[in-house]
Formats: structure tokens, sequence, C-alpha cells
């Protein structure tokens, strides 16, 4: 069985403003986990890039299904696909999933990865993992996660929160930031809850744009961009299935196999100051997850801004 973030985030129970969940790490029981090592184990190592991209990320959520049984071998071959980035998450097994945090440093340093970021829980212990994210040079703690709240008193408490989570996360010398989901930008109450907190959390609160989610919420990437210059420093670049309705949210696919024009928008990303392009996926149509992984590698490292 493989759970979706958004199906863990519907059935874990309801979301309050102090209620922020991670993604659910899969059960495991993917057919495709084994022949994706066996595969990859003839991979040849990946070309450098030569787009407009001189390195990018993974969110390591998207090989959900491999990682827990194996961390050191799925970074390996997250490594050999050309990523020089990856973003953590929280399982069952912690941020670091089963290693210390120097043991994970050690050994991303060994295979020349940077973990530039991580979704945290927010509402458990946020100062100790800020403090062991730092302590390994990791830039941003993020927040995956709240759901769509009641009008301006609801995204009232998520600023309150937001603003008292990144001055924890100051503290110990790292950033804070949130990750969009399409609730982001529909409208709750007469508010739209990603302006509402773009325009009233605290210089210690940066934003991730998930591009996928900015879509199927509705509203244009580049828009949201340019209103927020300098806001966004990191993204997810995950593409939606070509003539997916509104309402479908599990329409991930392989980069540059959807409809989302990356050229147009990590051009206009760049010119506001992002910092960070981290794919991330999440379903895979006729694929399995190390095959998009190394899809989106590749696409990335091919990518020319328009």
């Amino acid at each position: 069985m493989t759970h979706t973030r958004r199906t863990f985030l519907r059935t874990a129970g309801s979301l309050s403003a102090s209620a922020v969940l991670l993604p659910l790490l899969s059960c495991g029981e993917n057919a495709n986990a084994q022949e994706d090592t066996a595969e990859a184990a003839a991979t040849d190592a990946a070309p450098a890039p030569t787009g407009s991209l001189s390195s990018f990320g993974l969110q390591l959520y998207t090989l959900r299904d491999m990682l827990p049984g194996d961390p050191k071998g799925t970074l390996k071959q997250v490594a050999d696909m050309g990523y020089t980035q990856i973003e953590g998450y929280e399982g069952d097994q912690g941020m670091f999933w089963g290693m210390t945090a120097q043991e994970w440093k050690d050994y991303c340093d060994e295979l020349g990865l940077t973990m530039v970021s991580s979704h945290v829980n927010i509402n458990e212990n946020l100062a100790e993992k800020a403090a062991q994210l730092a302590s390994i040079g990791t830039e941003y703690a993020l927040c995956a996660y709240v759901g769509q709240q009641e009008g301006e008193a609801g995204w009232q408490k998520i600023v309150d929160q937001f603003n008292a989570a990144g001055k924890t996360c100051r503290e110990a010398g790292i950033k804070f930031a949130y990750h969009n989901h399409a609730y982001s930008f529909e409208e709750s109450g007469g508010v739209v809850g990603q302006a509402y907190l773009m325009d009233h959390t605290d210089d210690t609160v940066d934003y991730e744009m998930d591009i996928y989610w900015v879509v199927t919420g509705g509203a244009d990437p580049i828009e949201w961009l340019n209103r927020y210059p300098g806001k966004w420093k990191l993204c997810h670049v995950k593409d939606r299935k070509k003539g997916a309705p509104p309402e479908d949210h599990e329409a991930s696919v392989n980069l540059g196999e959807g409809s989302i024009d990356f050229a147009s928008i990590l051009k206009v990303a760049e010119e506001q100051g992002m910092e960070y392009y981290i794919l991330e996926q999440e379903n895979y149509e006729n694929s399995t997850p190390l095959k998009s992984a190394r899809a989106g590698a590749e696409y990335l490292g091919q990518l020319e801004f328009a």
C-alpha cells in the first residue's frame, strides 16, 4: 500500500492551527523498490549540468518507499543521478534515518550531497531540531502543511505560530520557511491564506514555493514570484499532468511530461531571489520512484531558462 502525502494528511486527523503534520513515511510495500535498486546498480554516473541550473536538489519524500529500508544506499543513488542537494523530512526514524546528525552529514559529504533543508514537525521539539540542523550546516527548517484556516482569525494564529518558529530557528542559527499547498491560494472567509501569511509574517519567515500546488490551486506562479520578490527562497519543481482537472490533486508526473512551463517560471524565480530548486514527485504513472527521480535530474540538468 502506497500513501500519498495528501492522503495521509487527510486521514491523520483534522489539522488545527497548531497541528502542523508532516509527510507520512510510506508503508514501504512497493513492489518496484527492488526493481529500482537492481536497475540503479547498472546506471552510469550522471553528466554535469549543461543548462541554466548549476545545482539542484531532491526532496527525499520522492523516494519514500526506499529510504527507510536503505538510507545510505538511497542517498548513494541520489548522488549518482547528479543531485548535489537534498531536502529531508521526518519519518519514523527521525530526520536522519537512524543515524546521528553528524553521521548523516559525514556520509552526505562523502557523496557530495548537501542537506539544504528539511521538513519538520514544528509542534514538537523545534528548538532541538533546529539545533541539530544547524550543527550540520542545514540552512532551512520548513513547515510542510497547516491546512485551510477559517478566515483572518484562523490565518492570524498561523502567522503568530510562524513568527515564533522563525525566532526559534534564528536563535539556533538557521532559517524557517513555509511550504504551500493548493489550499494556500484558495479563499476562505474572504482571505487567501498565502497572501495573508506573506503580508503579515516578519522577516524570520521565508517561503518555499511548490509550483505544482500553486498551479493546482488556480494561481499563477510568476504572478506570485513577482508579487513577493525576495521572499521565495526555495521551490519544489514538480510537474502536473496535462489535462488534469483542477480537483485532481494526485496528478504529478515526470518533469517535462506535464503542463507546467518551468523554463519561464524558473527564470523569473531566479530573478526574484530563488536560491534552491528541489524536485519532488508523488505519483509515478508508467514509472517508478527511482526512474522518475533520474528523469527529473536529467531534465533539470539540461533545462534552459526561457
